[in-house]
């Protein structure tokens, strides 16, 4: 009898005991194997390699850390990665399953996406072997992502090619969309909402804000984007690469606001030039002739009260077969120059019933 209690106790010592070994040893090879598992998702992204420095597991916030990830085209002439994510906290949220609901949150610190356009024009479309990277990144969450951060983030378009080369993008980007699983029902259209913001090249002030609803196969969406006072001089090797001009001084100006609902897409795009001047003095004499030409369209066509030149580019068609308006955007210099001038914000013109009744039609 007393053997049968001795035993008993040892026992309720050593299965505690034994759990706990399990469980520290479960933690500290946890961050070998998730590690090998991303690893083995992104090496096996067809047309695509990357991997990931490190992962650290944290058991108590339901969370994983990803540090320096990074993917790109196999065939790649350039070392620049094509992601490069320097910090990625995937967790749950906790405040969603008090609803209910087991979602998770997504927080990523200085990611880098970076377009090299020799790198990226090889892609067939067509290819049946190329998978979508971005499915391939969604897998390596393993529920409904339910709100999304980035903090000081980074997104470019770079063509090497070009002489000087060419680099479009934007800084210090920061976003916020949430509700991107609906955890929150309302009865609106458009539950999930999305602010961002960013410096662009020439320093110009970047804003994106709207509403979607990211359930549908093909999201629903109303979005307004604007950028303001950026230097047009810092567009020089793109329109010197792509026209032939380059801009002395002045700014640019870019406004548009998008509508999709049911696939169909309405919207426009309303660029500006305000106080531009063409012509350098380090300009060659073809170069000269050519920009004196351009600049006097430049000075026939803009409004000379504000000294703007303008024009608004309407959008709509199904997402396939977005079409614009080549007539409506050729009257709209004129309007803008000799009837009346475009004001520089979004005109508050389109919105998600309008793309909800051309989509009807």
């Amino acid at each position: 009898m007393k053997g049968s209690k001795k035993m008993y106790k040892r026992k309720r010592f050593v299965i505690p005991v034994v759990i706990l070994l399990l469980l520290i040893i479960v933690r500290a090879f946890l961050p070998y194997f998730v590690k090998n598992y991303v690893n083995d998702v992104l090496a096996n992204i067809p047309g695509y390699y990357g991997q990931v420095d490190d992962i650290d597991i944290s058991l108590i916030r339901g969370a994983y850390v990803i540090d320096n990830l990074y993917l790109n085209k196999v065939d790649a002439g350039s070392q620049v990665p094509f992601l490069d994510f320097k910090k990625t906290d995937i967790s749950i949220e906790w405040k969603s399953l008090f609803k209910g609901r087991i979602v998770s949150e997504i927080i990523m610190t200085r990611p880098k996406v970076t377009y090299i356009f020799e790198d990226q024009k090889k892609e067939k479309a067509d290819d049946p072997n190329l998978e979508d990277w971005t499915k391939a990144l969604t897998d390596l969450v393993p529920i409904d992502i339910n709100t999304l951060q980035v903090n000081n983030g980074k997104a470019a378009f770079v063509q090497l090619s070009a002489d000087p080369n060419i680099d479009l993008h934007f800084d210090q980007i920061d976003l916020t969309a949430q509700n991107l699983s609906n955890v929150v029902s309302t009865d609106q259209k458009l539950p999930s909402v999305l602010n961002a913001s960013a410096v662009s090249i020439g320093q110009g002030a970047v804003k994106l804000e709207g509403k979607m609803n990211l359930i549908k196969t093909i999201p629903d969406m109303d979005l307004s984007f604007s950028l303001e006072n950026a230097n047009a001089r810092s567009l020089n090797d793109f329109t010197n690469h792509y026209a032939g001009i380059d801009f002395k001084n002045g700014n640019y100006n870019l406004y548009s606001e998008v509508a999709i609902a049911d696939g169909f897409l309405k919207g426009y795009i309303k660029p500006m030039l305000v106080d531009a001047e063409l012509i350098g003095k380090e300009d060659g004499f073809l170069e000269t002739l050519w920009e004196g030409f351009v600049g006097f369209f430049k000075f026939v066509l803009k409004n000379h009260k504000n000294n703007t030149l303008a024009t608004k580019v309407p959008l709509e068609g199904d997402l396939t077969d977005v079409q614009s308006d080549v007539w409506a955007t050729i009257f709209n210099i004129f309007e803008n120059a000799w009837i009346n001038a475009f004001k520089g914000m979004t005109d508050d013109s389109i919105n998600f019933e309008d793309a909800q009744k051309a989509a009807e039609k």
